[in-house]
């Protein structure tokens, strides 16, 4: 039986129930990656002995009737900023190749308390901003390698598409979960910011930071998040408020759901093939017994999607500040720029835009008083090419109006979810995303359960 395509959540059933081992389900995903990834480049480092040792230990876990966790046996990638105790965690950077922490990160601890085996660190953009360094090969969409995987956590995007893990973790700092679940086909959990601890991550923007899971269902990111979550007493930007039972959600009916729709927000500059995609997930939806309201997202968004630069470039330059510029030669131009023009900004630049946070997220509340969520696309367009891609990024005003439905709900803190939504007739992944309350994770989940269970979507790129 090949496993790889199985859900997060039907393996470790299998695996706890003993029809499968987690040595066997490892040893079948070790044995992809090496078959595909060679092309792929989803994976920086592949853990292979270290993840053949865990599958052993966590098979004994189980022959001795120990209790088993929420993840037990189940292979799982990790984005390479997130700090693994003796692995080099280097940010796709060079500057930090060779640097080796001593300890986990946060969610790595709560991973593999939770009976996962991390099986590999996924590439990502260089100090997760919107480009490779120039040394190295990017990932490559498994559904067509000429289309961009998203950024930055386009590794672990890639890997959990392509079956070579069952979820992987990513970072969101401007899209950087939603970006490459969107472009992969993936489901992607941006939580409430706060819900899941930073500590052990090194930050892109620290005030703009989100990690969270990255799976092909809403089940499986449910379970992934109810692992992560919580208060962490290492990094004092987590919420207090109790973890909820995320699994509970999935259960749960849509009727009476109420989706907020600006419409000329999700169309103006958007091609009509994502038009349509919202169109007809608020079908289903409403079908499903829903009900789609129409509302006025705040206009500071606007603000905010073109000063995104300032806030990024700022609190960049204070992570980078150990080696920029005293390492300058050895950055990709595209990160290079980003701390550049944060050194360069002016203070009252930079408060200027928290204040349109503080404005923005204030309004954007009381609009979600009103409505349960709100519904927008992840880009404006399919996954562009890499060719495109490369001059969106180059340009800071493209850069711009490319994350117009993303950036805005870092600022806030706003949970989002990211949902496959079939395949156009070019055969890219289509999306959409649903946004939340602060803390609203249960109701985006209970959402897209019922949306991805009614479309019934199972399609992969490579068998």
């Amino acid at each position: 039986m090949d496993v790889h395509y199985l859900t997060l959540s039907d393996v470790c059933r299998r695996i706890k129930s003993g029809e499968l081992s987690s040595l066997s389900v490892t040893e079948a995903l070790l044995a992809r990656i090496d078959a595909l990834d060679g092309n792929l480049k989803s994976y920086v480092k592949v853990l292979s002995d270290a993840a053949l040792a865990s599958a052993e230990r966590r098979d004994t876990e189980r022959s001795d009737g120990k209790p088993l966790g929420q993840l037990h046996g189940v292979p799982i990638a990790v984005k390479d900023l997130l700090n693994t105790r003796g692995i080099a965690t280097a940010s796709g950077t060079k500057v930090m190749e060779n640097f080796v922490p001593d300890e986990d990160a946060t969610v790595i601890t709560r991973l593999k308390a939770a009976g996962a085996v991390i099986i590999g660190k996924t590439q990502l953009t260089e100090g997760a901003f919107g480009a490779h360094h120039p040394d190295v090969d990017p990932p490559k969409n498994p559904w067509n390698e000429a289309h961009w995987p998203g950024v930055s956590s386009s590794g672990s995007g890639v890997a959990v598409a392509a079956g070579l893990a069952f979820a992987a973790l990513g970072s969101d700092t401007g899209g950087s979960i939603r970006f490459p679940s969107a472009s992969c086909g993936l489901v992607g959990i941006k939580p409430t910011y706060g819900r899941v601890s930073r500590y052990g991550a090194f930050p892109l923007a620290e005030s703009l930071d989100h990690i969270g899971p990255m799976t092909r269902s809403v089940e499986d990111a449910a379970r992934v998040l109810q692992v992560l979550a919580g208060e962490d007493p290492l990094d004092p930007t987590t919420l207090r408020e109790s973890v909820p039972n995320y699994a509970a959600a999935l259960a749960d009916q849509v009727q009476g759901l109420t989706v907020g729709v600006d419409w000329d927000y999700v169309s103006t500059g958007v091609d009509e093939v994502v038009v349509g995609t919202l169109r007809d997930a608020l079908d289903v939806l409403q079908e499903l017994g829903a009900e789609v309201l129409e509302i006025t997202i705040p206009g500071s968004y606007k603000t905010l999607v073109q000063g995104w630069g300032i806030t990024t470039g700022v609190e960049c330059a204070r992570a980078h500040a150990s080696f920029y510029p005293a390492q300058k030669e050895r950055y990709g131009p595209v990160l290079a720029a980003l701390i550049e023009g944060g050194l360069a900004a002016e203070s009252a630049d930079y408060e200027s835009m928290e204040r349109v946070r503080k404005e923005f997220t204030a309004a954007l509340t009381g609009l979600l008083d009103q409505v349960d969520v709100l519904i927008a696309p992840n880009m404006t367009g399919l996954p562009p090419t890499v060719e495109a891609m490369s001059r969106t990024v180059a340009s800071e005003e493209e850069r711009a109006d490319f994350i117009t439905f993303t950036a805005p709900f870092d600022y806030s803190g706003h949970p989002t979810i990211t949902l496959p939504a079939g395949l156009a007739e070019n055969g890219l992944p289509k999306s959409f995303q649903l946004i939340g309350r602060h803390l609203g994770e249960p109701t985006l989940i209970r959402a897209g359960s019922a949306y991805t269970q009614a479309l019934g979507f199972t399609r992969h790129p490579i068998p």
